[in-house]
């Protein structure tokens, strides 16, 4: 595993809905979800989101490297709803990224358990005697001329680092994952993947809301 120094973006909070009881953000790359261990990992997007919105409670987690949608609920109530939303897979997430090389063929599902590489943590890596399920469906976008592939990635359960180890298994890691990408995969600016939409329903009104963030490459 190798640690990177935390160097998280200066640039406005970028807010992309608002009511009574929600906030939908733009999460940028190399900015946590949530403070770390020490005063140097306390900026993350909670914090500047509570600047703004001081009820602000979180209810998932983007990795750092990840960019996207991210929802905070401004209520207890709406922190419960949307969390029972998410642990039962009532929310559709849908993620833009690139990897390395060829992927074949268009669309397919990858479906290996992960559990926690206690060693080595937090990297996470497939068992299939302790693993928990996880299932990621793709599809493939195009290929490039360089040799890497832009995909969709559809998570069906959500574990954490769940794409990027998914991805890896197959042999076309996400390009610039400091954690499961190596050597030319591996140096990229930035970690190619970026949550492009979010649907859940409204904890408030139960109706139906889908919100996007563009992918900020190609």
């Amino acid at each position: 595993m190798t640690a990177t120094a935390y160097a998280p973006p200066d640039e406005p909070l970028r807010v992309i809905h608002a009511d009574h009881a929600i906030v939908v953000v733009d999460k940028p790359a190399g900015l946590l979800s949530v403070p770390g261990r020490g005063e140097h990992l306390a900026d993350c997007l909670i914090a500047r989101v509570q600047k703004a919105y001081p009820d602000a409670l979180l209810v998932h987690r983007l990795d750092r490297d990840t960019s996207g949608i991210m929802v905070f609920a401004l209520t207890r109530h709406a922190q419960r709803d949307l969390g029972a939303q998410f642990e039962g897979r009532k929310t559709k997430k849908t993620y833009r990224a690139r990897l390395w090389g060829h992927l074949v063929p268009k669309e397919g599902r990858v479906d290996l358990p992960l559990i926690v590489d206690w060693p080595n943590r937090p990297l996470q890596h497939v068992d299939h005697v302790n693993g928990k399920p996880a299932q990621t469906d793709w599809k493939v976008l195009g290929h490039d001329e360089d040799g890497t592939t832009r995909v969709r990635l559809f998570p069906v359960t959500g574990r954490s680092h769940q794409l990027r180890v998914h991805m890896r298994e197959t042999g076309h890691p996400i390009l610039g994952d400091p954690f499961y990408a190596e050597g030319p995969a591996r140096a990229f600016p930035r970690m190619m993947l970026h949550a492009e939409s979010l649907r859940f329903n409204h904890p408030e009104t139960g109706k139906g809301m889908t919100f996007t963030a563009p992918c900020p490459f190609r």
